[in-house]
């Protein structure tokens, strides 16, 4: 991972940090939805890693379901608009969802898709985030479930990414600005 280390300024976060923050979410997660089943929404690409380790620590009966949202289009910063690229294949009528995402930022994206799963007549709605960043909310949104509060930095790693690189790595850092504002 030297090569890719080298594009970062520093390591916010460590493997063994975001192992012991997952386990802890895991374990609220569980509390809270004892006794139902829960249909967890994985939004791809960036929650992939994320929900691989958090969803195998959930001590209930779990569905698992992929969505892929896009808002950035390969840029460092969100075009605005929301397009659904991959939609869900389970029907959310009378279900517990739990949407897992890899970073809460402006708000825009989640607050578009948990209105939509509402809509399509789910029991409840709630938000697990890896990662928050409250100076960049432009909409109301906030999540049930936080790993870490972050500032206002570029993040890659564990999944996150900037032009599709950097997911692979197996902790979290932020990206030197002279990658991405090329």
């Amino acid at each position: 991972m030297n090569n890719l280390a080298k594009d970062l300024d520093r390591v916010l976060f460590t493997e063994e940090e975001i192992a012991a923050r997952v386990r802890e979410l895991a374990g609220q997660i569980t509390r809270d939805y004892a006794g139902k089943e829960v249909l967890a929404v994985c939004l791809l690409r960036g929650s992939a890693v994320f929900f691989a380790d958090l969803v195998r620590k959930i001590d209930l009966p779990l569905i698992f379901d992929f969505m892929a949202l896009s808002s950035y289009g390969g840029q460092a910063k969100s075009s605005g608009s929301v397009v659904v690229k991959k939609d869900l294949d389970t029907d959310l009528t009378g279900r517990h969802v739990l949407i897992v995402e890899d970073i809460i930022d402006t708000g825009r994206t989640l607050t578009c898709l948990k209105q939509l799963l509402a809509h399509r007549g789910a029991a409840s709605v709630k938000i697990c985030a890896l990662l928050d960043k409250p100076s960049r909310r432009e909409t109301p949104i906030e999540g049930d479930y936080i790993g870490f509060t972050i500032p206002n930095h570029f993040v890659v790693g564990y999944g996150l990414d900037f032009d599709q690189r950097y997911r692979n790595l197996p902790y979290i850092g932020i990206l030197s600005p002279r990658i991405y504002q090329r």
